[in-house]
């Protein structure tokens, strides 16, 4: 399908979504890719691997109207190496999402509903956020809490966090979008307060924030 769609917020950012339905050399026809990637690609054995990585270059080259070089921190982080765009990027087997700001930090994700989170609730909350999870909605609440912890945990840029201790999303009512306060609480007991947007569609679950 490609482009799934293309949407202008409100604080300048973007948020792009594409559908994988191509097969792998069809992608690759549609994707003007650096030798660099392809190079990398190359060396990935698992093809619908291979396939979300030529879905974010394609989705790339829509995006952009010049070619684009895609880099990573040390820490997984992606970002442009020929501009100043903040970038954050998220994929499942179906989708590709990219979220683009002229300057402020981003971070996006998406999962699949699909998924079984038994392990997230284990490993991933706190006690404030397991005493909130009703029967009825468990699995979607476990799913929006995930994708918007790894939002923030894509944000924050940094590779030693641990979600259940200082990732805090606060009290929701699961919707098929709406907003969620998430408290990110520093190893030093310093906190910041966030805004993050969700939105469910397809069977996936999408979150995101700017600033």
């Amino acid at each position: 399908m490609g482009l799934y769609f293309n949407r202008e917020l409100e604080n300048e950012a973007l948020i792009s979504v594409w559908e994988i339905t191509e097969s792998e050399d069809e992608l690759l026809n549609l994707s003007s890719i650096p030798n660099e990637e392809l190079e990398e690609l190359a060396l990935i054995r698992n093809a619908a691997r291979r396939k979300e990585k030529l879905a974010v270059r394609a989705l790339l080259n829509k995006v952009f109207d010049g070619k684009v070089y895609l880099g990573h921190h040390d820490n997984g982080r992606p970002y442009l190496q020929n501009s100043l765009i903040e970038i954050s990027i998220s994929h499942t087997n179906r989708f590709v999402s990219i979220l683009t700001h002229p300057e402020e930090s981003v971070g996006i994700d998406i999962e699949s509903l699909n998924r079984n989170y038994s392990a997230v609730e284990k490993r991933a909350l706190s006690l404030e956020e397991l005493d909130y999870l009703s029967d009825r909605d468990r699995d979607l609440q476990l799913a929006i809490i995930w994708s918007a912890k790894e939002a923030v945990f894509k944000r924050m840029s940094r590779s030693d966090i641990d979600f259940s201790s200082q990732i805090i999303v606060k009290k929701f009512s699961p919707r098929e979008s709406g907003e969620l306060e998430v408290i990110f609480i520093d190893k030093d007991g310093d906190q910041q307060e966030f805004e993050l947007s969700y939105e469910i569609f397809e069977n996936h679950v999408m979150a995101w924030l700017v600033g």
